[in-house]
């Protein structure tokens, strides 16, 4: 089906209707995919093998990367329909070539006017885990189709073709009720008559602005949600520049401070001083200085990050190297920190003397959620995590909305507290790595808290210990729940050390010896996807974890 032109392709969506779709429905190639591979023009990587395939072949189609991240995330809502949805969020890190600019689409949705803090004040343990009233404004939607209109060359009827591949089969009830939205979508789209760009604002229109608004409105009304008409309407979404730091002459790119990746950042800022390839990969002495980093840069983003639009968050300050060298006095080589030690980068002072008020824990764990990273033959880069886990079907819609408002708290006076309008601060965390000016490294991962403490190792195991992709997505990993969890805010696990199973006995015992509360983990975690970027030869090598399903592609 990926082998006909892009005039045929549209040719033959713009003369189907929505009562004529009635073929059989196609199967996607990408059962065979694997979780590495090897190309110079252009290469993928994401959760379902469906997906993958569907991004590997809008770029063989002629498509840019971020044509082929559109196709792959819409794909993902389907084939990682646990993990992500169609009523859920995505940041969007693209690199235009033609620019020469990183910049960032966030597409994540903000608290509804009904979400106030009096409003989950009332309800025990504060803001649900679960139901409808933890929906935040949907945002993937908009935020793929920005993507596609700021940087993309397709329509949304060609993007979301795949998708629909897979909806046809009608594998679960709802599938049937979304492909139905879906194709309201292309309806509205062929309005423009042509004009793709014009296409693209009516097929977004009608989800926030027309009648597939109001019926998600009127029943979020009719079964206890928060979400109205009027915030559908308002949903706007941003494109912000990333935050940066050098680190040993590469330039490690993040979202903003309503994301925790800026702890990334922070925690090279204090690792920088540390010569950690003579240390050695995943040794005692590695393990430990980047563990009591991350717990350092953790509790500054448990204490400080929020909306900047809501709060004043100090990111300079945070990611100076003064700050870190402040901070990193606090890393004792021969001991574990039991201890959670915000600072105080407006005074510059290694501890901050009053952080903010902490209410009652919830009971929330680490979620999932799935990833995505793109490399074209022209140059452009983007790296995205499509997220929206536990969510709820608004009724014959079939669109899933999920439940990023637990990353919010109702907290009276933190930075983090829920508000009208707010955006919550997501653990969704993609990167990229240039050096020289160029990109060298895309990289996204799911697993809640987990996901930057992954990512700071895929990092680390390709510019300190020289691994390939493939080698960097499945060795040893550890992580720490020494923070304040992410969802419902849990209470930290002070002095935990988590690690894989292949970790030897010496390695486990030395660092218990240095007070780690070491525990073995019977399962992976957290799920990375990799591209690293020769950048002599243009071939782009790409993985993902094979453990956690991950696929690959390249050509």
């Amino acid at each position: 089906m990926f082998r006909f032109g892009i005039a045929v392709l549209v040719s033959f969506i713009l003369s189907t209707t929505l009562l004529a779709q009635t073929k059989k429905p196609k199967q996607l190639p990408g059962a065979d995919l694997g979780w590495q591979a090897s190309g110079k023009n252009g290469a993928v990587s994401a959760g379902g093998a469906e997906a993958v395939a569907a991004g590997l072949a809008t770029l063989q189609r002629g498509g840019n990367a971020a044509d082929a991240a559109a196709a792959t995330i819409f794909a993902l809502t389907i084939t990682d329909s646990e993990r992500t949805c169609f009523g859920g969020e995505v940041p969007i890190m693209i690199y235009d070539a033609k620019r020469n600019a990183v910049e960032l689409i966030c597409g994540l949705g903000t608290a509804p006017k009904l979400a106030t803090v009096a409003h989950f004040e009332k309800k025990p343990g504060g803001i649900p885990q679960k139901g409808i009233e933890n929906a935040a404004i949907p945002g993937l939607v908009d935020g793929c189709i920005t993507a596609l209109d700021r940087y993309g060359t397709i329509t949304f009827a060609e993007a979301i073709q795949p998708t629909l591949d897979i909806l046809d089969r009608k594998a679960q009830p709802w599938h049937t009720d979304l492909a139905v939205t879906i194709r309201r979508m292309i309806e509205a789209e062929k309005q423009a008559g042509g004009d793709r760009r014009r296409g693209l604002r009516l097929a977004v229109d009608s989800f926030y602005r027309g009648p597939i608004a109001r019926e998600l409105s009127a029943w979020c009304e009719a079964n206890g949600g928060l979400i109205r008409y009027s915030d559908l309407a308002t949903h706007v979404t941003r494109i912000e520049d990333p935050v940066s730091v050098d680190y040993r002459g590469h330039t490690v790119y993040k979202c903003g401070v309503w994301n925790q990746g800026p702890y990334l950042l922070q925690t090279l800022r204090l690792l920088e001083p540390f010569d950690l390839k003579k240390m050695g990969h995943n040794q005692p002495d590695t393990i430990h200085v980047m563990s009591e980093a991350m717990k350092l840069a953790l509790a500054d983003r448990d204490v400080y990050y929020a909306d900047p639009l809501f709060v004043d968050v100090p990111i300079e300050g945070l990611l100076s190297r003064k700050y870190a060298d402040v901070r990193r006095s606090l890393i004792d080589m021969k001991k574990a920190s039991q201890a959670r030690q915000p600072g105080d980068p407006r005074n510059m002072k290694p501890l901050l003397e009053n952080p903010p008020r902490e209410g009652p824990p919830g009971d929330g764990d680490d979620k999932d959620t799935t990833s995505c990273v793109v490399a074209d033959k022209w140059g452009n880069v983007v790296a995205a995590t499509p997220s929206g886990f536990n969510g709820v079907m608004a009724g014959k819609t079939g669109i899933r909305l999920g439940c990023r408002l637990v990353s919010n708290n109702s907290w009276r006076g933190h930075p983090n507290c829920i508000e009208p309008g707010k955006r919550p601060r997501i653990t969704l965390t993609p990167g990229l790595v240039f050096k020289d000016g160029k990109p060298l490294i895309a990289f996204s991962a799911a697993g809640g808290d987990t996901q930057d403490q992954t990512g700071l190792q895929l990092i680390l195991n390709v510019l300190e210990f020289g691994m390939s992709p493939a080698d960097a997505v499945t060795a040893p990993r550890f992580a720490t729940k020494h923070h304040l969890g992410s969802f419902n805010q849990t209470p930290a696990d002070l002095g935990s050390l988590l690690l894989y199973p292949e970790f030897s006995k010496a390695v486990i015992k030395d660092l218990s010896d240095r007070g780690h509360k070491i525990s073995i983990s019977q399962k992976h975690f957290a799920e990375p996807s990799l591209i690293v970027i020769d950048q002599k030869t243009g071939v782009k090598n790409v993985a993902g974890d094979p453990r956690a399903k991950r696929h690959a592609a390249a050509y």
